[in-house]
This record gives structure tokens, C-alpha cells and sequence, in this order.
């Protein structure tokens, strides 16, 4: 037990000095401590094999650098790569069961609806018996917020964006019946207890705000502080708010705040007292989304119908999709950069390190000839050569593979919380613990792959062929 306290003193100085995440340097700890264990077995089950393999990538110290070199910098394009379009491959994918539905105006981008339209949303356009009715904890409003703490000097230091809800949706609640419903916002699922009071205090306060942690640090506030926004999206409605608290550390919340939809609703009924009665601009257009949640597809396709079909959507109409489906439509720019990137650029990548691993094994078997023909005298059978040859190769690319990862992962993940690569609404990509294990399988695949021909030519080398040129 008296280590356990120096441990968390080095791993604490390590994440004040260099700026990692406690949480970053314990996954990447464990991931190396993992691979040097399986290393340990290989070495003991097959110690002369293991030894010899090391000896012969020893012997050419720069081609093997060089190799690996090679390795880390694909293996590092394509694991980024896929820290980017596996999230999006789930967000455009859709769920079977408990996925949530969407709805905006029909004929108009960005969507623009009477704030009217919130209360009967919420319960899905229940009208009467046999309709399909959405439970209270199973809906969230948005209205979107934007604006200056600076009027005479804007910039997106000074910028901040709000969703502007009904608090309650940032927290898990319970049914009549005690079922606890997750929050309606993703990643929310388990909030720490400092979030929970911070949520309270904006349910009961309606000038509160809520920021990210990133986007306070930007503006170089504090919780309890108190600003000014000049508003960017809607006319004459500059609002004092309280920062009541902050997300949790997560990287779609960092640089977004949330604030209560009544605080918006209050300054627009006070518009016409000071503009001689004249109703603001986005009295009638200021809800943007409304978002549901069911069980099932076929809860979907009845909710769809009875909102789409309802008179009371009329003027404007509105659509409902699913969360998924909306997230294509929003992606659909990007869709031929992705298609081009999933299809060409990531199987052009794995081409070329296995080219490149093709390249530096083949040049090693042709100046190691003789090497292999007295191998085979010694007793080696081809199948041991072959093997040898090809744990070489796999060898330096698991190693270079999981190195660069891990690097990446604690340099990027570890400091600036993700990539920051900004597409649509989503501003930085998380690198998934599961990189861990793509950069060591994409070094070993590819390393293989490359090295099956100068294998399988070692392989095949005739005793008879090399000794008659040497003699």
C-alpha cells in the first residue's frame, strides 16, 4: 500500500507539468504494460526463436528504424482517420430500439417554429385515445443562442453558443411508475454530483448559464461570474447571465453552453414594450428542434405520421425524422470527401505500407541468402524460415504501430481532449480507447502482408544455388 501514494503523486505531476488527463496516462499505461506481458510469453514460449528474430533486426539498426518510421506515420494517418469516421458511421446508423426522433420545420433550413408548437411536441401531438404519447422525460426543446461578450470587438474568443432548453433535460428523471429515463442529451448519463447542483441551480434560476469548460477558459471566467451577451440571433435581445456551473469534461460539451428556453421566451414578450408594440421578429419562429425519444421503429412510424399529419403543424409544416436520418442531411456535404476517404485514401495508405515493408524485407533476404542456406543446412526446415522472416516483419510493425498510437494518444487525447477537426456541428473528434489496439493490427497486418513474397522467396532459397555462387 506505501506505493500507491507515489503513484498518484508522479501521475498527479505528470498531469499539471505536461497538461495529460489522469485518465489518459492510466489507459495508455495499462495498454503498454499489456503489450509487454504478451512480449514476456512470447520471449518464454519460444526464447531461441524470439532471440534470433531480435538479433537479425539488430543487425541493420537504420533499415529497421527506417521501416518502422514508415509504419508510424500511416499507421498514424489512418488511425485519425478512423477516430473520425467510426463516430460518424454512428451517428448516420440507425438503432432498432430507444432511438430519438427529430422535428423541424418542414420546407425551411435552419428550422424556424412558433414557440406554440413546444407544448404539444412534447407529448408527441397526443390528441386523443390510441395516439401514440410521448412520457414526460422523453422530449427536449432547442433554441439556439449566440452572441458577443464584446460588442465593439467580436471574436470567437469572446463568442459563445447556447442551447436554450428546459434545464430538466440535461439530467436523468423518473416516471411514475420509478423508471429512471436518461438524459435527453447524449454522454450525460452519469453526471458527477458538482453537474447535478449546477443543473438545479439553472432549474431554478432562469438567467443562469451553463458552459463549457474549454469555452469558459476562452473567456477567461469563472463559475459564479456573471456576463453580458450581445446577441447574434436574435434582434435586441442582448441578456445578463450567471454561470452556474460548468459540463462535465466531455469534448462535444467544451465549447457549447446550455441556458433556460423561459429566460428567451421573457425577453421576447418584453420586445413590444419597448419597440411601441411591435412583436420581435422571431416571436413566431424562435423554436429550432424539438427531440423525442421511443421505443421502437414502429412507435416511430405511427409518432410520424400522427405529428406530420396533425393541423395544428400547418403553418409552417414540420418533418420527423430520426436522429440519424437528420444527421445525414446536415453530413451531406461531406458525404463524397467521406466516401473518398473510407474507399480510396485508407486502402491506398494500407497499400503503401505494405509496399514499403515489401520493400525493406526484400532487400534484407537478398543480402542474408547465405544466411538462410546455412540455416538450412543447420537443420532449419522451410516452415521455420519462413516464420522467422515473417515475425520480423510482423514484429516491427506491432511495435511501430502501437508506439505511434499511444504517443498520439497521450499527446492528443491526453492534452487537447480529441482532434480538433470541425465538421458540421461536431468541433473535435475523441480518439477511442480502441486505437490502442488499431495501430499495433494495422503495423501487424499490413507488415505481414508486405512481407509474404520475400517470406515465401527465403523460403524457397536452394543450398545448392547459393554455396555454387559463393564457391
Amino acid at each position: 500500500m506505501r506505493y500507491i501514494a507515489p503513484l498518484e503523486n508522479y501521475l498527479h505531476f505528470l498531469q499539471q507539468v505536461l497538461g495529460f488527463r489522469t485518465y489518459t496516462l492510466v489507459v495508455v499505461g495499462a495498454a503498454f504494460g499489456f503489450v509487454v506481458i504478451a512480449c514476456g510469453l512470447l520471449w518464454l514460449l519460444f526464447p531461441k526463436y524470439a532471440s534470433f528474430v531480435l538479433k537479425n533486426l539488430f543487425r541493420n539498426k537504420l533499415r529497421t528504424i527506417l521501416a518502422g518510421m514508415a509504419i508510424m506515420v500511416l499507421a498514424l494517418v489512418v488511425t485519425l482517420v478512423w477516430s473520425i469516421l467510426v463516430p460518424l458511421d454512428a451517428f448516420v446508423t440507425e438503432k432498432t430500439s430507444d432511438f430519438k426522433v427529430v422535428v423541424t420545420e418542414r420546407w425551411k433550413v435552419p428550422s424556424q417554429m412558433p414557440f406554440a408548437y413546444a407544448a404539444t411536441l412534447e407529448e408527441g401531438a397526443y390528441s386523443q385515445p390510441g395516439d401514440v404519447r410521448v412520457e414526460p422525460g422523453n422530449s427536449m426543446t432547442w433554441m439556439f443562442y449566440a452572441g458577443f461578450l464584446d460588442k465593439q470587438n467580436p471574436s470567437f474568443e469572446n463568442f459563445a453558443f447556447f442551447f436554450a432548453m428546459d434545464p430538466r433535460s440535461l439530467l436523468e428523471r423518473e416516471t411514475k411508475d420509478g423508471k429512471k429515463l436518461p438524459p435527453m442529451m447524449d454522454d450525460l448519463e452519469h453526471p458527477d454530483e458538482t453537474f447535478k447542483q449546477a443543473v438545479q441551480k439553472l432549474v431554478e434560476n432562469k438567467s443562469g448559464c451553463i458552459l463549457g469548460r474549454d469555452r469558459l477558459k476562452a473567456l477567461n471566467k469563472r463559475v459564479g461570474e456573471r456576463i453580458r451577451v450581445y446577441s447574434l440571433t436574435l434582434k435586441d435581445a442582448d441578456l445578463d447571465l450567471e454561470i452556474v456551473g460548468t459540463f462535465p469534461n466531455l469534448p462535444r460539451y467544451n465549447q457549447v453552453g446550455a441556458m433556460h428556453r423561459d429566460y428567451i421566451q421573457d425577453s421576447i414578450d418584453a420586445y413590444p414594450r419597448t419597440h411601441n408594440g411591435t412583436k420581435h421578429p422571431l416571436a413566431d419562429k424562435n423554436l429550432n428542434l424539438v427531440w423525442l425519444r421511443v421505443a421502437d421503429s414502429e412507435t416511430y412510424g405511427k409518432l410520424g405520421n400522427q405529428i406530420m399529419s396533425s393541423p395544428v403543424y400547418s403553418s409552417p409544416a414540420v418533418k420527423c425524422e430520426t436522429a440519424a436520418s437528420g444527421t445525414s442531411s446536415w453530413l451531406e456535404p461531406y458525404k463524397d470527401i467521406f466516401w473518398g476517404v473510407k474507399w480510396l485514401l485508407v486502402p491506398v495508405l494500407f497499400a503503401i505500407m505494405a509496399l514499403v515493408m515489401a520493400m525493406a524485407i526484400s532487400i534484407s533476404v537478398r543480402e542474408r541468402r547465405t544466411e538462410m542456406a546455412v540455416l538450412k543446412v543447420l537443420g532449419f526446415s522451410p516452415a521455420r524460415i519462413l516464420a522467422i522472416v515473417l515475425g520480423e516483419a510482423v514484429l516491427v510493425g506491432a511495435l511501430s504501430g502501437f508506439f505511434i498510437v499511444a504517443l498520439a494518444y497521450l499527446l492528443i487525447q491526453g492534452t487537447l481532449g480529441g482532434i480538433p477537426f470541425p465538421i458540421a456541428w461536431f468541433s473535435i473528434w475523441p480518439i477511442p480507447t480502441d486505437a490502442l489496439w488499431w495501430g499495433p493490427a494495422f503495423g501487424a497486418l499490413t507488415s505481414l502482408l508486405g512481407s509474404l513474397i520475400p517470406a515465401w522467396n527465403a523460403r524457397n532459397i536452394k543450398v545448392s544455388e547459393v554455396f555454387a555462387k559463393v564457391a
